[in-house]
C-alpha cells in the first residue's frame, strides 16, 4: 500500500502522538459555498473523518488548528471526536505552542498536514509535516511527504493510514471489519 517510502519519512511517521490539521484545504476541498444569509457551507469527506477515529484509537490524538470560526467545523471536530480544536487562530504558531502543552508532546511527535502559507510556522516545525497534493508549491517544498490526494478528497484518511501503517497498527484495525 505504501511502497518506496523513505526510512526517515517511515521513521518521523513512527514519533506521531498528535496529529494536527488544516480545515479548508486539508479536511475540505478548499472551495466556500456561500449561502445568501452569509452561512458558509463545506463538504467534509467520510473517508477521512473514520481515519481520523480510526487513529485516535490507535492512540494518536487529534487536533485542528484553523484560522477561521463557523459552526460547521466545530460540529465536525465534535463529531470525530477531535479534543484539541483551536479556532479563530490566525497566528498558528502560538496556537501550536499552546497546543503541544496542551497535549503534553514535543515538536518531533507531532504531524500537520496543510495546504497553504499561513501552515508554515507549524509545518516548519514539527517532526512530521505534510502536504496535500494539490497545496500550494512553496507549501510543498516545506513538506517531508506529500500525499497522492487533494484535500478534501481522502488525503486525511492517506494520512492517517501512512502514520498507522508506519507504527504497525493498521492491519489489525482494518481487519477488525472481517469479524
Amino acid at each position: 500500500m505504501f511502497a518506496n517510502i523513505s526510512p526517515e519519512v517511515l521513521a518521523r511517521a513512527r514519533e506521531v502522538k498528535l496529529l494536527i490539521l488544516d480545515v479548508d484545504g486539508v479536511l475540505t476541498s478548499g472551495q466556500l459555498f456561500m449561502a445568501s444569509d452569509g452561512d458558509i457551507i463545506k463538504a467534509f469527506n467520510t473517508l477521512d473523518g473514520h481515519g481520523v477515529k480510526m487513529l485516535q484509537e490507535s492512540g494518536v490524538q487529534t487536533a485542528i488548528i484553523t484560522a477561521r470560526n463557523d459552526n460547521a467545523v466545530r460540529y465536525r471536530a465534535e463529531q470525530l471526536g477531535i479534543t484539541h480544536y483551536l479556532h479563530g487562530q490566525h497566528d498558528k504558531k502560538k496556537a501550536y505552542f499552546e497546543l503541544l502543552q496542551q497535549a503534553d508532546v514535543a515538536q518531533n511527535q507531532c504531524a500537520m498536514v496543510g495546504d497553504d502559507v499561513i501552515d508554515l510556522p507549524i509545518l516548519s516545525r514539527c517532526g512530521f509535516p505534510i502536504a496535500v497534493a494539490n497545496a500550494h508549491e512553496f507549501v510543498q517544498q516545506h513538506a517531508v511527504w506529500v500525499t497522492k490526494k487533494n484535500g478534501g478528497f481522502g488525503a486525511v484518511r492517506e494520512v492517517t493510514d501512512f502514520i498507522m501503517h508506519a507504527q504497525g497498527t493498521l492491519q489489525a484495525a482494518l481487519e477488525r471489519y472481517l469479524v
